[in-house]
């Protein structure tokens, strides 16, 4: 049951003055639960609490752990089809994107509960002492990764469940070791806190300390701007829009403990679609590429949104294909009122730039709240002048450069902001004539595809979601699969300490029976 009320611990409470409600972009209308904004009297009673569990909750062993994050996956099942039919009323996505993204959720939530009952991914490094070196005495250090502390998670607006409450932030920070604090996203509060008594029946179920999550409503920006600046807290992980990933980083820099933020803003994901490749399969890549962009109503941080290839015959079939393809697709509903008012004046403000043509529109009646699938073209050298070109447009919306030459195609490269994804379209020796293309699109990229679509983002542990600024605050790591959790994690060693008094991963008898690197070798032997 839903109850609009915020999760302070285990503590349901809305002593706030603000409210607000869920809208159903299907029905274009409210939702009828009445959503009370957190409080600064909450704000700080959930990070009170967050930091009294820390304390204990870093001490968990891995083993309690995994069964407290498989507990909340359990819960979040058996919310059954009123979470389901909740994601669908307040996103005006399908009910059998639902299931995906519950399903996709549940897995992440494995995946980080297998990973910390191995344990080996404290990276426990040991190099023992000898009190006979000389000239000095070499001392007994011993090294893993330890958690920082309280965690702020916001949810984001375009994967209520994946990206949002027990999302993969969530999973990850629960997994190293931290608290958690969410700021649930104000277009499914719904979803956020049906999600919320699931990760809150789980910790009391498996014995995790009061505080260990909370989750606060907000329609604002106060609730979050409070939050990031609260002393106690010790990172962030966001999921959304540049704007606002970057004025969170802001603010996280000027305090006066400054605190990282995790922060995946988006992307245009150029694809490069090679001579050969468009000679010989324009027709075949039109349909796949029609089908990407349209994909969610281009709700995706990963969706194809630009695409670069070399003046030429084959090029312009292509373009037109891609145009024919796009508008044989029915529209679908876009996330809310104020997402769908975005996309068209950001998509009519890029079709009215200089030297832009529009190539398709969908133009067939839709209902209210439905976003209009549509494809542009642009000569090289007007992209290059124009950065206004270069942005991301969030919905159905793509693209089409057309360089004069590989000369041409390489500066464009040379000038892209920090991308999620990079795709190259190749056919025949094409990959390697423009090997230096590929090249440099790797310094902007932090994930390349060859030959496929870059909308769909694998849970595994090689995949890198993130990429150079302003795709992500920090390229160095990722936002999706088990090696995230280096997000919420330090390095921390002990010397000369004594063998009872350290943590069960370093000590002599490896009780857990880790891989540890033991002077310089991999190996799961005592000490």
């Amino acid at each position: 049951m839903i109850t609009g009320k915020n999760y302070i611990g285990n503590v349901l409470s809305s002593i706030g003055k603000n409210t607000f409600k869920t809208f159903n972009p299907q029905l274009n209308k409210e939702n009828k639960v009445v959503h009370t904004e957190a409080s600064l009297i909450e704000i700080e009673k959930a990070v009170e609490l967050a930091e009294e569990a820390f304390f204990s909750y870093k001490k968990v062993l891995g083993l309690e752990k995994s069964k407290f994050l498989l507990e909340i996956a359990n819960e979040i099942e058996n919310l059954g089809d009123e979470l389901l039919d909740t994601y669908v009323n307040e996103s005006g996505l399908t009910k059998e994107r639902a299931m995906v993204e519950r399903t996709r959720t549940i897995f992440q939530l494995q995946s980080f509960a297998e990973l910390v009952k191995k344990g080996d991914w404290v990276e426990a490094s040991i190099d023992t002492g000898n009190e006979d070196r000389k000239p000095n005495p070499k001392p007994d250090i011993r090294k893993m990764l330890v958690p920082i502390g309280p965690i702020v998670v916001f949810g984001a607006s375009n994967f209520p469940l994946a990206y949002s409450t027990a999302g993969g932030d969530t999973a990850s920070a629960l997994a190293s070791g931290c608290p958690v604090i969410v700021k649930s996203h104000p277009m499914h509060a719904g979803t956020g806190e049906l999600v919320a008594s699931a990760i809150i029946k789980a910790a009391e179920t498996t014995g995790m300390p009061n505080g260990v999550f909370s989750n606060l409503n907000s329609k604002g920006i106060e609730v979050g701007e409070t939050l990031v600046k609260h002393p106690k807290v010790k990172a962030v992980g966001f999921t959304g829009s540049f704007k606002g990933g970057r004025a969170l980083y802001d603010l996280a820099s000027q305090r006066e403990e400054p605190i990282p933020v995790f922060a995946e803003m988006g992307s245009v994901n150029p694809v490069i679609i090679l001579p050969n490749a468009v000679k010989h399969k324009s027709t075949f890549w039109a349909k796949q590429y029609a089908s990407s962009i349209a994909l969610g109503s281009g709700q995706f941080c990963t969706n194809p949104g630009l695409i670069l290839g070399i003046k030429s015959n084959s090029l312009t079939k292509f373009i037109r294909n891609l145009g024919e393809e796009i508008i044989k697709i029915e529209p679908s509903c876009m996330l809310h009122p104020t997402i769908i008012g975005a996309y068209e004046k950001q998509s009519n403000e890029a079709k009215l730039e200089e030297g832009v043509t529009t190539v398709a529109i969908q133009n067939k009646e839709v209902l209210k709240n439905y976003g209009k699938q549509i494809i542009v073209t642009v000569e090289g050298e007007t992209f290059l002048q124009n950065k206004k070109l270069h942005q991301e447009v969030f919905g159905p919306f793509s693209i089409v450069v057309q360089c004069e030459n590989k000369a041409q195609l390489t500066k464009i490269i040379r000038n892209l902001e920090g991308q999620l994804t990079g795709t190259i379209i190749s056919e025949g020796d094409d990959a390697v004539e423009f090997e230096n293309s590929i090249e440099l699109l790797k310094n902007k990229v932090g994930r390349l595809i060859f030959n496929g679509v870059s909308t769909g983002v694998e849970v595994c542990n090689s995949m890198v979601h993130g990429g150079p600024y302003p795709a992500s605050t920090d390229s160095r790591f990722t936002a999706v699969g088990v090696n995230s959790i280096k997000r919420w994690v330090r390095p921390f060693s002990y010397q000369n300490w004594p063998n009872n008094l350290l943590p069960s991963e370093l000590k002599n008898e490896n009780p857990l029976q880790i891989s540890r690197e033991i002077n310089g070798e991999k190996t799961m032997a005592k000490i």
